[in-house]
């Protein structure tokens, strides 16, 4: 029996009702506990109560407050527990502000897998913890359906143990595209596995697939 994960950008984060904070939090402190705005709760209680996630097995998310707001709707309408796991976090920038980062960061991370800032995380590391909590995931949910929300950078690295992608807009799965790298909260794609935990297919779920 073929095991099928869902894996899930959050949905939109608070940022637009932002006014002027008077914190001394690091960029990585303040990206960790940002929530999800208003339209990102509704349109994550929305998303969560189409038919293609019912019969949920497990929900997973990762530590990020964003995350875990996303993922309770999936696990509620399937009464389930929200699973957290760090591993699943997004990429750590290794700045304390973004207008820290070169223009062309994002384009060297995702070319060059060993390049970093700081104290930040390459591409390499961030792939490694994501595949190694999935595999865990995977194990633990032979032949059942499993909702994992985690982040685009993060889900990036880890889509590249099975694909190839070419920077800024192709992403190929056995030679077929299946994204075109135009990232939107809660994008979602619906990964398949055979009995031996290989991935036979992967594929971008389009809104209006998912009823």
């Amino acid at each position: 029996m073929n095991t099928t994960i869902y894996l899930i950008r959050h949905s939109e984060p608070l940022k637009v009702h932002i006014g002027i904070e008077l914190t001394n939090e690091s960029l990585l402190e303040e990206n960790k506990k940002t929530p999800l705005s208003i339209t990102g709760e509704k349109l994550a209680e929305k998303l969560a109560k189409s038919t293609e996630f019912e019969n949920l097995s497990s929900v997973w998310s990762s530590n990020y407050v964003r995350a875990i707001a996303t993922a309770k709707y999936f696990a509620s309408n399937n009464n389930l527990k929200t699973n957290i796991d760090e591993r699943l976090d997004e990429r750590i920038h290794g700045v304390n502000a973004y207008s820290e980062l070169p223009l062309d960061f994002e384009k060297i991370q995702l070319t060059d897998a060993s390049y970093k800032i700081g104290n930040g995380e390459n591409q390499i590391e961030v792939q490694n913890r994501m595949y190694n909590s999935f595999l865990d995931i995977l194990k633990q949910n032979k032949g059942r359906r499993v909702v994992i929300i985690s982040h685009a950078t993060a889900i990036t690295f880890l889509l590249k143990k099975w694909c190839v992608i070419q920077y800024p807009n192709k992403y190929l799965f056995q030679n077929k595209s299946f994204f075109d790298g135009n990232w939107h909260y809660l994008e979602t794609f619906k990964l398949t596995f055979d009995k031996d935990n290989t991935l036979i297919d992967i594929k971008l779920l389009e809104p209006e697939e998912m009823g």
